[in-house]
């Protein structure tokens, strides 16, 4: 006997939360659960090249700041190498290349500090520009976010770029571009993500 599968409901979607944070970074929930969590040190004290900080918001359709998004960042090293066990002897010790951060619960804002990435080689040998690759998620987010920060005072590579060269509109381009601020004691970039209107991000199909 067979079922018609005309029959079969669709399963309901799901968000993620809200508890994501208790199982992915309980540490920055407040739970002291695992001896060493996964993500918390994207570069390591070894890694070279200039030491920098990416800081920001996620803005949600009434312009408010989501307050329990979780994201997931990789990028490659100074010299633009992956963390990879076929590159291993090219990245420096403890060198992770990926990281897991939390927005603020009171703020909103998400920052983590790193080194700045070199320009990668891409598929057939194209350069792409420097640049860390962000996954989202949060509640009210069914599929997982993909996009990109890239920085502002790497213009000329970023006008070469491959993937910057795929969205038509430059205006659009300009919602990857992470402003630059040297006014601290560290370069900080400010990379505002913003879900919907007319500044909406780039987001990835991937």
């Amino acid at each position: 006997m067979t079922r018609d599968l005309n029959y079969l409901k669709e399963t309901p979607s799901q968000t993620a939360g809200p508890y994501v944070h208790i199982g992915l970074a309980p540490g920055a929930a407040g739970f002291d659960i695992y001896a060493h969590e996964l993500g918390q040190d994207i570069a390591g004290p070894n890694a070279a090249g200039e030491r920098i900080r990416v800081e920001g918001a996620i803005i949600d359709a009434a312009g408010s700041p989501i307050k329990d998004a979780l994201f997931e960042a990789w990028q490659a090293n100074a010299k633009g190498i992956y963390a990879h066990p076929e590159q291993e002897a090219e990245v420096e010790e403890g060198f992770r290349g990926w990281g897991r951060v939390i927005t603020d619960f009171e703020t909103g804002l998400w920052r983590f500090d790193t080194i700045k990435p070199g320009a990668v080689c891409g598929h057939g040998g194209q350069q792409m520009a420097p640049h860390i690759n962000l996954w989202i998620v949060a509640r009210g987010i069914n599929v997982g976010l993909n996009t990109r920060i890239y920085f502002s005072d790497e213009a000329e590579a970023n006008l070469k770029d491959p993937v910057l060269g795929l969205i038509e509109w430059p205006e659009r381009r300009q919602t990857l571009i992470a402003m630059r601020d040297e006014s601290g004691e560290k370069p900080v970039y400010r990379f505002d993500i913003r879900l919907h209107g007319k500044d909406e991000t780039v987001f990835f199909d991937i």
